[in-house]
């Protein structure tokens, strides 16, 4: 989804890794080998984000959610959802526009702009990007799973369907309701091989996705 907007995701083999070992930049023991590097990391891709914008795709969705009660659980770090207008958004692996603090995760502010060294929570503790990194827990996970327990309706957006504990949550859906999978390279996992009702869209979000949102909401 995001990738359409113009921003570099995980997924590309030229994304955003390009000239970073992944480690490096979003793991705990890279944070605490070398703050600087992951602080410029992140600074560089809160900067990117803000010369891009919502494409058809995420627009279509708020379309959706004025008719239908729609939860968006994402994977992506970018505020695109929200500035398209949707409002019900669970980021499952944090947020690009916030900051924490790293003595204590409950503490998170909002930080549009660059973090640097010297930046600090109300406990004295350094700030850190608001990101689930590599070998990190999921706090959000629970709740997304029970936002599948009860959907009528699924659509799968742009997700290689590798990554995972994500990638599984499909899996807590009732067995026949619809799912709706669009992607460029879609690739059927464990969980959606399971399922009965599934529909394949071969293609991109800004362009399928609105179409998909037309027939939903005749």
């Amino acid at each position: 989804m995001s990738a359409e907007s113009g921003l570099k995701t995980f997924r590309d083999a030229n994304g955003l890794w390009e000239n970073h070992d992944v480690m490096e930049v979003a793991s705990p023991e890279g944070w605490k080998r070398n703050r600087a590097l992951v602080l410029a990391f992140y600074n560089q891709r809160r900067r990117q984000l803000k010369e891009v914008g919502p494409n058809e795709g995420h627009k279509a969705l708020v379309r959706l959610e004025h008719k239908f009660e729609t939860v968006i659980i994402t994977q992506n770090v970018d505020n695109l959802h929200e500035r398209a207008g949707s409002e019900h958004i669970i980021h499952l692996h944090g947020e690009l526009t916030k900051a924490r603090s790293t003595l204590n995760p409950n503490l998170v502010y909002d930080w549009p702009d660059d973090l640097k060294e010297g930046d600090k929570c109300e406990m004295g503790s350094q700030l850190r990007p608001d990101i689930v990194w590599f070998g990190e827990a999921v706090p959000k996970m629970e709740e997304a799973a029970r936002e599948l327990l009860y959907a009528d309706i699924i659509i799968i957006i742009g997700s290689s369907m590798q990554v995972y504990p994500a990638a599984g949550l499909v899996g807590q859906a009732a067995p026949f309701i619809p799912v709706y999978y669009i992607d460029p390279k879609p690739a059927i996992n464990y969980e959606l091989s399971r399922r009965s009702n599934l529909t394949v869209i071969k293609g991109m979000a800004a362009v399928e996705v609105p179409k998909l949102i037309d027939e939903l909401l005749k």
